[in-house]
């Protein structure tokens, strides 16, 4: 069977004309020697908090660790896995900040060892990817890391951009290193995270462990919960879900053996899809719940996983909240698909469920949408609720309203645009013959990193970008600083020159598809689907250069992400 490569390399690859199932090929995971814990033997770990709302000055480390994710030997001992993350865990701790209140962060370095020298990576640095290379000579002595704020509305300086970053003890910086970040914490209340973005190992370094909740709360969540018209306190809980791999002595494993001869090695591969689902740092937990209205704060932070979510029990699940904000209403829904850098607000309701165990599961295929199916023995399964906890009844049990912005009013809408824009997300193949996807413009083609700008918004400017997906899978787009709405999407078909990208003779096939009800709240990552051009709209109300990219961390890292410039 012909692969995408091979099309690739032959010029032969019309738009939609290719089935994408089977393409994606799953590496096994060299799993020998290592006990995988049944499922739903462990509890979910809570990460700490650390109280921002009333602003100050911080500094939280990036660490490594010896942490338990729940592996086990043979003979059922705990086995430990070597991961990075901040402030000694992974995830890191919840940064809980609040509107009005700004904070400043120097994140730090702290990736020594006992004499304080720089240890190397966990896991193996692809050095021929436009990388931070801190020694100038594709060295990978020392980690270069820097923490980037998503969703943050924030200065160029204190964005976490990929060319910030920075070694132990500032020895080695980036040409735009920032040691001092200010959040100023000035819009709604959301579920914000913060994870590492350093030029080409983010991968690496968000799979090792450095990520972790960085929510905002307003006066709108604050009414809300107090007037128990949404789950509070503890009964809001953060969940992020990613795949990972383990070797035999149960460290983590991450695929860098190349799919063509002669690639370097290690090397960036298409994607990653790992053989077993984590959720806050914990293989398929469980979490003892009470017969009531939880709120859950869901993030996909897998590499590449798109994950389309139920419920065992077939039940409603409620969507209150989008990636920067409350939604207007709430929405029912019985599955949630959520990609990679997305964070969707959910309320399950157990009450009626008591002594039943409800199984969080996946039915997403990978690459989503046509690609390999999961299987539902492991990686079709997240975790468990396990209604076992009697009822509180000092606590009420929270009413859904039909109006969830009774201070804030409603979801901000956009004024008119002053230009719309075509953009395009094109897979071709690198010097090495791998694939590489990449952004771009309809009319330029697919473009590098280091390419001129070609999107440079003026301060105040509102844009709608149309965004063409002419590759064979979804991509998550992530745009730095902003927070946009989706308009619609709409099918199209068009002629590309398969060695630039560039697209010629677009056609529109029917209407346009209105963003669906859970997705009409302000957004930082859109789902862009194959075949289809998804329209956004934003204002660019801060100056600065910042970047876009798809939120799959091995298409990021192999340039599929571009700097735009707001202001001259």
């Amino acid at each position: 069977m012909l692969t995408r490569r091979d099309l690739l390399k032959a010029g032969t690859l019309s738009l939609l004309t290719v089935p994408m199932a089977g393409w994606a090929q799953l590496h096994p995971g060299p799993n020998a020697g290592v006990m995988r814990p049944r499922r739903f033997a462990n509890p979910l770990p809570i990460p700490s908090v650390i109280d921002a709302r009333a602003g100050g000055h911080f500094a939280f480390r990036v660490t490594h660790q010896m942490q338990w994710l729940g592996l086990r030997d043979a003979l059922g001992n705990p086995v430990l896995t070597p991961t990075f993350g901040y402030e000694g865990s992974y995830p890191g701790p919840t940064i809980l900040c609040r509107k009005g209140s700004p904070i400043t962060v120097e994140w730090i370095n702290d990736l020594v060892d006992g004499n304080g020298d720089p240890i190397p990576h966990l896991l193996p640095i692809d050095t021929s990817v436009h990388w931070a290379d801190p020694f100038g000579n594709d060295s990978v002595a020392a980690v270069p890391v820097v923490t980037h704020v998503h969703g943050a509305n924030s200065a160029a300086s204190s964005d976490g951009l990929p060319d910030a970053w920075f070694t132990p003890g500032y020895a080695q910086t980036g040409p735009i290193f920032n040691p001092v970040y200010t959040y100023d914490n000035n819009q709604d209340g959301a579920t914000t995270w913060y994870h590492d973005h350093a030029l080409g190992i983010t991968r690496l370094n968000v799979y090792a462990g450095m990520a972790g909740f960085f929510p905002i709360i307003d006066e709108n969540e604050e009414y809300l919960v107090a007037n128990n018209l949404i789950p509070g306190g503890d009964y809001d809980i953060g969940l992020a879900i990613q795949d990972r791999m383990f070797d035999a002595q149960g460290r983590l494993f991450y695929p860098s053996e190349p799919e063509v001869a002669d690639a370097p090695e290690p090397s960036v591969l298409p994607e990653f899809f790992g053989d077993t689902m984590l959720v806050n740092g914990m293989i398929w937990p469980y979490l003892e719940v009470e017969p009531r209205l939880y709120r859950f704060r869901m993030l996909n932070g897998c590499d590449s996983r798109f994950l389309d979510l139920f419920l065992s029990s077939g039940q409603m699940m409620t969507q209150i909240a989008t990636d920067l904000g409350m939604l207007n209403s709430p929405v029912p829904m019985t599955r949630l698909v959520i990609a990679p850098g997305e964070r969707c607000e959910m309320v399950l309701d157990f009450r009626g469920l008591e002594g039943k165990t409800i199984v969080l599961r996946n039915n997403a295929r990978s690459p989503y949408p046509m690609g390999t199916p999961v299987d539902p023995n492991t990686t079709g399964q997240v975790m468990a609720f396990r209604v076992t906890k009697p009822l509180n009844p000092m606590v009420p049990i929270a009413t859904l309203p039909s109006n969830l912005r009774p201070i804030s009013g409603p979801v901000p809408t956009f004024g008119p645009a002053v230009r719309t824009r075509k953009l395009l997300l094109f897979e071709g193949i690198d010097e090495y013959g791998r694939l590489q996807p990449l952004l771009g413009t309809t009319d330029d083609g697919a473009l590098m990193w280091h390419d001129p700008i070609t999107e440079n918004p003026g301060l105040g400017d509102t844009e709608i970008w149309e965004v063409y997906n002419s590759t064979m899978d979804a991509h998550p787009i992530h745009l730095h600083l902003v927070g946009f709405r989706i308009l619609n999407r709409q099918r199209f078909k068009a002629d590309q020159d398969m060695a630039t990208g560039q697209l010629s003779n677009i056609r529109l096939i029917g209407q346009p598809r209105p963003a669906a009800a859970n997705e009409l709240g302000l957004k930082d990552t859109a789902q862009m689907l194959p075949g289809e051009v998804t329209r956004i709209i934003t204002r660019f109300d801060r100056p600065g250069e910042y970047v876009w990219h798809c939120h799959i961390l091995s298409h990021e890292d192999h340039e599929m992400m571009r700097p735009y410039r707001v202001g001259p």
